[in-house]
């Protein structure tokens, strides 16, 4: 296993690494902790596939595969849920097509099941559900339509917590059921009882980077998965399967619109089903999910193959919603949807956090795509219109931690509100180093010539609201001339983020380098989060800074905003426990659960 990750890491070596000095390695606010780790597990990666004589390797774009190959059978992963004793699933079935002219399969044409039990073997429940399918439309010449195989969903009710359950998927009048899986449901809604590790990562793709990403973050163990956006990255590829450009105007210069190759969704979601398929993946969509047809239509894909649950919650948007997992609220934002104050979201948002029981969900984490507080040239303030908007209500209720995606690169922030060192603020987590295609952010901000002008960075949603800084060392400026005071750590590299919640005070954040061997207690950055809500007591329409002046001896550094904190917030009592397993015909199951 270490020879094959050690050809993963010689074929894919690591970029420059970046840090910062500025945080000593003793700060008894930020100790580094180190444990034994799970024996690795590899996972082998999947491979696209299509229909109407266009079968390929996602690899090898346009390389055919045999008309027998099981790669060819396409994934969906979605499904719904309503109480905490039911769980949605989904699969996909048949064979998805591209071509000039695609017909859409019949939905009711098979049957949507899921048998399921508390025994290996024994299924004492079976629960029917619904079915779709979705076409990827392009009009022009030259270019290839899509439509998905059928996607099935199915709720399973009566599900206990904290309970390991069995089961398969298909339709049993055909005798096309799945291999068994299984999957455990998550312990109910208490400031003692949360997640054994939360895994974090955004921008996969699937390269092979990608899969020491998976090999690495599976070996870990987690009981739940955010994907925080930017999934198959699709949409880095022609309708023929060819690889496009990460740019629109460089790949497609006189293409009317953005080209996707959907088979490659399928071969992904074949990629993720080790993991997916026994433990909760929830996602948020990015910026390669909006995938734009004619119309004005987009996020096709991604609406039919995740399902959130976004009625449960009450916010009736698969772009945001909540869900509670133990201890913990985690709260979804969508940057690529109407976000203003006086939007849908918005009001959404401040209904979900003034209901939060924090006796109840002690922690609140919140996770979006695309980062407020980045002091890489890529995307440098590219959302600061989303921030403007949201970050004081989210202050206000005292979030714990933020995690976002969108630059390929890791760093993790202090306590920070308003671009103020704050004791009440977040730990913001920027994960989006998950491998895809587009490669490693290097250059910094404050780099010297790499500030990026105020006319780069636009985003693809929302305004800009680029700023020059009011106060600190960047009064007046841009851009910082050394790395800014509210990040702490920043490093130019692959890997994940694992979470652990130890009780309603600590939580242990590790961030993992995929060029790390595996199973050697490395780490590239490691920390202890503490929640002390002594310290703040935050009130609702309260926005006044708490500024990190403490009178702790053992807590001397600035850095102490980065593991002290208040947070006070509301969380939504819904328990929300549902599982989600995703079947590719015969061959390919996924699981969820919230």
């Amino acid at each position: 296993m270490k020879a094959h990750l050690k050809n993963l890491i010689e074929k894919n070596p690591a970029p420059s690494r970046r840090s910062s000095d500025g945080v000593p390695d003793d700060d008894v606010c930020e100790a580094p902790h180190r444990r034994p780790l799970p024996s690795p597990v590899l996972l082998l990666p999947g491979r696209d596939g299509g229909g109407e004589g266009q079968r390929s390797d996602p690899d090898h774009p346009g390389r055919p595969l045999p008309a027998g190959d099981p790669a060819v059978r396409p994934v969906a992963p979605a499904g719904k849920r309503r109480s905490p004793d039911e769980r949605p699933t989904a699969r996909q079935e048949g064979d998805a097509q591209i071509g000039k002219n695609v017909t859409p399969m019949d939905p009711s044409t098979v049957a949507s099941e899921v048998w399921y039990g508390e025994e290996s073997g024994k299924y004492s429940f079976v629960k029917r559900g619904t079915a779709t399918v979705y076409s990827q439309l392009y009009p022009f010449e030259g270019l290839l339509n899509y439509t998905s195989a059928i996607i099935h969903h199915v709720r399973l009710e009566g599900l206990k917590l904290g309970k390991r359950y069995y089961y398969k998927c298909g339709d049993s009048s055909l005798k096309a059921l799945s291999k068994e899986h299984t999957f455990e449901t998550f312990p109910s809604s208490s400031p003692n009882m949360y997640p054994r590790r939360i895994a974090v990562v955004g921008d996969l793709g699937l390269t092979g980077n990608t899969t020491t990403t998976i090999d690495h973050l599976s070996q870990n163990n987690p009981s739940i998965f955010l994907m925080v956006g930017d999934l198959s990255y699709a949409n880095q590829y022609l309708t023929t399967g060819g690889k496009g450009a990460p740019c629109f105007s460089c790949a497609f210069p006189d293409a009317p619109i953005r080209e996707t190759y959907q088979p490659r969704w399928d071969g992904w979601g074949r990629f993720m089903e080790p993991l997916t398929s026994k433990i909760p993946m929830m996602v948020i969509e990015g910026n390669h999910e909006i995938e734009p047809q004619v119309g004005g239509m987009s996020f096709k894909s991604y609406l039919a193959r995740f399902a959130v649950p976004s009625e449960e919650c009450g916010s009736n948007s698969s772009f945001y919603y909540s869900f509670n997992a133990g201890g913990v609220h985690f709260i979804m934002l969508g940057a690529y949807v109407d976000y203003n104050q006086s939007g849908a979201q918005y009001a959404w948002l401040k209904a979900d956090l003034h209901q939060v029981d924090r006796q109840v969900t002690p922690w609140l984490v919140a996770a979006w795509h695309p980062p407020w507080y980045n002091s890489y040239s890529s995307h440098y303030q590219e959302f600061e219109c989303m921030r403007q908007e949201m970050e004081a209500l989210l202050y206000q209720h005292g979030v714990d931690i933020v995690f976002s995606g969108h630059v390929h690169a890791y760093e993790r922030m202090n306590r920070v509100f308003n671009y103020t060192l704050d004791r009440c603020g977040p730990v913001y987590i920027t994960v989006g180093d998950g491998g895809n295609i587009e490669q490693i952010d290097i250059d910094h901000a404050d780099d010297p010539g790499k500030c990026p002008s105020k006319s780069a960075n636009i985003p693809e949603f929302g305004g800009v609201c680029h700023l020059n800084f009011s106060s600190g060392p960047a009064k007046g400026k841009f851009c910082w001339e050394q790395q800014p005071e509210w990040s702490a750590f920043r490093e130019s590299s692959f890997g994940h983020g694992i979470l652990e919640v130890i009780n309603s005070t600590y939580a242990l954040w590790t961030w993992h380098r995929n060029q790390d061997i595996y199973g050697e207690n490395s780490s590239g950055d490691q920390i202890y989060i503490v929640r002390q809500p002594e310290l703040c007591l935050m009130n609702i329409g309260d926005v006044t800074p708490r500024t990190c002046s403490y009178s702790s001896p053992q807590c001397s550094s600035s850095n102490q905003c980065a593991s002290q904190g208040v947070q006070y917030i509301y969380l939504f009592s819904l328990l929300i426990i549902g599982s989600l397993c995703v079947i590719l015909g015969e061959l390919w199951k996924t699981m969820f659960f919230w």
